[in-house]
């Protein structure tokens, strides 16, 4: 191979030009080799790219063409000066720390030069802007020829993956089905560009009846919606704070569906059961407070996700939202009359009505609903139907009364509270329905008390864009 080394190749007068090669020809620049250009490249492809300066520029400066810049403005907007026009200036700026709309980066036009045929100085606004200038003439001056945002180069998405409980499918979410104890397993954690936490409803086993006329109250009722889900949540949803929904992990979380609270046994005690928590990560639904019957003086129901009632004057009601939450998961019980005739159990969204007089018995606190979106088209399959739309949870048990003559059934309340029952209607009481918390019905004498319902708990995500 022959080697020519020399300083300068210059055309001859007369030709002004200087080819190199024939058409075909290939030629090598070593590794290492650095081709610094002083004039003005043509042809190579690259025409209108900047050479982008590494220091990030923190105040007021002067750009030099063919140079790009990374600008924080993040302690405030400043001024840069555009070099002078000359056709086929390049410069370029990226908003370094997504501060472009809080301070703003202002461009001086260098005098008489424009931008987009405009002499107005521009200024870049957008959060995340990256962008490239070209100057082609004194009639538009300096023009965009790329532009984008930060966001245009986001993570790929991923989504939360799970198993466990019975699963449901509504357009881009699941929901995991507890109705009793099971392990919820995520795979994948996702990220938050697809998703990666779940909403949740995690209802409590309502309380059971006391010994005369006494109703349970409703299992702790809380529920947390993630900005993602789009269903109709209930009045106690969380939607904002810590507890909007919760983020998960690669593991397994043990699930606990706490079982409804036994009628009281005998009359010394008078007192029903309290429900069983249930649990999710780290949300907890405390259970209904069981209801107050016969007992000695100034006895009171149980407290819980929503109290018990009292069944017989003297004894006190039962305080719901114990332990307390933001927001409640329960409501007080109802109070007795001064003979025979108790309250009703307290709901998730409503107290239990106080005994009107004597012989007429109190409500149960109506629940809260879900809307039939939370599920999909099988959602007849949890909650009961209530006074509105949707599926309700969490409701308390209606109390008894003492006859003849009986009055008409008290209802419990809606999400699956009990229906009290009189002498005239056999005795007994109905218990709270199976996976809704719903509190127990209050008995009209000695016989027939029933328990509360037990608890459901209920996980949602979006798997899918």
């Amino acid at each position: 191979m022959s080697e020519i080394k020399v300083n300068k190749i210059s055309p001859r007068a007369a030709c002004g030009t200087v080819t190199l090669g024939d058409s075909g020809d290939t030629f090598t620049i070593p590794s290492g080799a650095t081709i610094n250009n002083q004039g003005t490249a043509l042809n190579f492809g690259a025409t209108g790219a900047v050479n982008w300066q590494t220091t990030v520029k923190t105040s007021g400066f002067t750009a030099v063409a063919g140079e790009g810049y990374f600008v924080d403005t993040s302690s405030g907007g400043f001024t840069v000066n555009l070099p002078a026009g000359t056709a086929g200036a390049v410069v370029g700026f990226k908003d370094y720390a997504n501060t472009f709309d809080t301070g703003n980066l202002t461009l001086d036009l260098n005098g008489s030069d424009k931008a987009g045929g405009s002499t107005g100085n521009p200024v870049l606004t957008e959060e995340g802007l990256a962008i490239t200038l070209v100057f082609i003439d004194s009639t538009k001056g300096w023009l965009v020829t790329d532009s984008g945002l930060q966001s245009e180069a986001s993570e790929l998405k991923t989504y939360v993956t799970a198993t466990g409980g019975t699963i449901l499918t509504c357009g881009n979410f699941k929901t995991h089905v507890f109705t009793g104890p099971g392990t919820f397993c995520v795979s994948c954690a996702g990220n938050a560009a697809g998703s990666n936490e779940v909403s949740y409803v995690v209802v409590a086993g309502g309380g059971g009846a006391g010994y005369y006329y006494a109703a349970g109250g409703a299992g702790g009722y809380r529920e947390g919606k993630t900005p993602q889900c789009t269903y109709t949540q209930s009045p106690l949803a969380c939607t904002s704070g810590a507890n909007n929904g919760l983020p998960v992990s690669v593991q397994g979380y043990s699930i606990t569906v706490g079982g409804g609270g036994t009628a009281s046994a005998s009359q010394p005690v008078g007192l029903g059961g309290n429900g069983n928590p249930s649990t999710f990560s780290t949300i907890t639904s405390a259970g209904g407070g069981g209801g107050r019957g016969v007992s000695g003086p100034s006895e009171a129901a149980g407290s819980g996700g929503s109290g018990g009632a009292a069944g017989y004057a003297p004894n006190a009601i039962g305080n719901g939202n114990t332990p307390p939450v933001s927001p409640p998961q329960g409501n007080n019980g109802g109070s007795a009359a001064p003979t025979s005739a108790g309250g009703g159990g307290g709901g998730a969204g409503a107290v239990g009505e106080n005994s009107p007089g004597a012989g007429i018995p109190g409500d149960g606190g109506n629940g809260v609903a879900l809307g039939t979106d939370f599920f999909g088209p099988t959602s007849g399959s949890y909650g009961t139907p209530g006074p509105s739309a949707g599926r309700w949870f969490a409701g308390g048990g209606s109390s008894a009364h003492c006859g003849p003559p009986a009055p008409p059934t008290n209802p419990g309340g809606a999400g699956g509270g009990g229906t009290g029952k009189g002498p005239l209607s056999a005795w007994a009481s109905n218990p709270g329905t199976t996976n809704t918390g719903g509190g127990a019905g209050g008995g009209g004498g000695p016989y027939g008390r029933s328990g509360g319902g037990s608890g459901i708990v209920m996980i949602r995500y979006k798997f899918q864009n």
